[in-house]
């Protein structure tokens, strides 16, 4: 029988290279496999095996989740690691296995919330403008245009690569899981982005990173969020205002007027509609704020 430690390496794997999965998923859902492991082998008293796994019982998973609430963790984290521990079972029993029922916590799933084109663009130009260096500046101009523009993920903008170049009027880009799709670029973004590379002091090879650091290396997504953290406050913007809240910005924008949710999908890469349909409720809530701020009797 496949050792703890076969099994975690087994598991890695698969969802790296079977389910094509992000390192940051792959790390997370890794971590929650050694977590199970080392807690039933404690918990049973013997060595965890693929056969003690296949006999784990509903009281097992919820002695583990009771575990890792005393560590700490809230219900959207209890309910992921549920999530990552019922894949990982059903990986080592195969078609044959059984996986305890145990209905997870609630998790309130919260709208995301949008900011305005003019709060979007006064956001890039802030921190186009306190840049130490004016390609640094328009890197980064260029980057949140994307977002907004262009609905990328942020991981999405720092995967582009030399090979993008020139720029048309569609850009290829590659989401999670390696799902390809064509996104409009728009003359503004392009107009950004040509900006840069005529700007930035460093060659723009096919195979290399389109956006860089400031010593040549790949640009780092926390330098954007911490560039976005520090003109909110300059700007007095919410705590909300994320590079991400720029993507939820262009989805809800372009369905206001008028997009319908299937072309929705395929501009933002949601492998399913669900993940899409949140941002009906988005604009029924931006209409709920429209009326109770205009309306008399409101």
């Amino acid at each position: 029988m496949a050792a703890a430690d076969d099994l975690c390496e087994q598991w890695r794997r698969h969802l790296a290279l079977d389910r094509r999965r992000s390192v940051h998923t792959v790390r997370a859902y890794v971590a929650t496999a050694e977590r199970l492991l080392a807690f039933l082998e404690e918990h049973r008293g013997e060595a965890a095996t693929a056969a003690m796994l296949a006999g784990i019982e509903q009281a097992d998973l919820r002695a583990f989740l009771t575990v890792r609430r005393m560590d700490g963790i809230g219900n959207v984290s209890a309910a992921r690691e549920l999530s990552a521990v019922r894949g990982f079972l059903r990986f080592v029993g195969g078609e044959d296995a059984r996986v305890p029922m145990l209905k997870g916590p609630r998790v309130k799933r919260g709208l995301p919330r949008p900011v305005s084109p003019d709060e979007a663009v006064a956001l890039a130009g802030d921190i186009a403008e306190t840049a130490r260096e004016e390609w640094i500046g328009a890197r980064d101009w260029a980057v949140l245009l994307l977002l907004y523009g262009a609905g990328l993920r942020i991981g999405e903008a720092m995967a582009l690569t030399g090979a993008v170049l020139p720029l048309g009027e569609t850009l290829r880009v590659t989401g999670k899981r390696g799902k390809t799709r064509i996104v409009p670029l728009l003359p503004q973004v392009r107009k950004a982005m040509e900006a840069y590379v005529a700007l930035c002091p460093f060659g723009q090879e096919k195979d290399a990173p389109l956006f860089r650091g400031a010593r040549g290396g790949p640009l780092s997504p926390a330098l954007i969020r911490r560039a976005v953290q520090g003109a909110r406050g300059r700007l007095g913007l919410s705590d909300r205002t994320t590079p991400h809240a720029l993507r939820h910005s262009f989805a809800t924008h372009l369905l206001g007027r008028g997009a319908d949710l299937r072309s929705l999908q395929e501009l933002l890469g949601h492998a399913s509609l669900s993940s899409t349909q949140i941002y009906t409720q988005v604009d029924a809530a931006h209409l709920l704020d429209v009326y109770r701020n205009a309306h008399p009797r409101a």
